[in-house]
């Protein structure tokens, strides 16, 4: 089976391929460049550099989210659009998890996490066990310090994992001291290979019920409904 993983839910945009359960090709690229118009000509680029074509690819796998709003609907929308033109299915595969997979086969708790503004983070807590990524605690958006003051009751090491890891180091190990554990700078990057690991054996999504998982209404959008109720509000008052 080839398989091809597309994750522009944050900054990096990562793809891969694999075929027959092997890594045959990955590009990685963090910077804050536009991905709507990098990501055909890397999938291309790719392509092209392993020699295979389009009509060899048997499922498509992507970073649903959470993340970065405008770069989760690139990498949902491209993914499925491959997977019509193509007639082959897609799976969608949450980004926090593909960014505990950094952790894999750590013995204890991991957390993945991105910085969602104003001091609130995407983030869950995971763990690998029986040979696959366990979803330990629900995903969630919240506040960091509220975040920190729940999950201090496992009173065990948790590994974090965070492309934002320096906006909060500090206040994770005001909290959790020495059970906080930090990998290397370089392992707070997601890998788009681990992503199609995750998604290699896992059931398809239906191509039109694949949608991106924000984890919260973007802000314009909450900002239209809030607008809205008060709007009805205040002429149930009039009436």
């Amino acid at each position: 089976m080839n398989i091809l993983a597309i994750d522009t839910s944050n900054q990096v945009l990562g793809i891969a391929i694999l075929s027959k359960g092997q890594m045959i090709g990955e590009m990685i690229t963090n910077v804050k460049q536009n991905q709507t118009s990098r990501l055909m000509p890397a999938i291309h680029q790719l392509m092209k550099d392993i020699n295979m074509e389009p009509n060899q690819l048997d499922k498509i796998v992507v970073a649903k989210g959470p993340g970065s709003y405008t770069g989760v609907r690139i990498g949902v929308t491209t993914a499925k659009s491959l997977a019509w033109g193509l007639a082959i299915p897609v799976v969608g595969v949450s980004s926090l998890e593909v960014l505990a997979y950094q952790g894999r086969f750590y013995h204890s708790l991991i957390c993945p996490f991105f910085d969602a503004r104003r001091g609130r983070i995407y983030t869950g807590i995971y763990q690998w066990k029986n040979n696959k990524m366990n979803l330990v605690l629900e995903e969630t958006n919240m506040p960091m310090v509220d975040w920190l003051e729940q999950i201090k009751k496992y009173d065990q090491e948790i590994m974090f994992f965070s492309p934002n890891i320096d906006l909060y180091k500090e206040t994770i190990v005001k909290y959790l001291g020495d059970l906080a554990v930090f990998p290397e700078e370089t392992l707070h990057i997601a890998k788009p290979s681990n992503l199609a690991i995750a998604g290699m054996n896992r059931e398809s999504d239906h191509l039109h019920s694949l949608v991106p998982n924000y984890l919260r209404l973007a802000e314009a959008e909450a900002n239209w409904i809030k607008s809205k109720k008060e709007t009805e509000s205040y002429g149930e008052t009039r009436n």
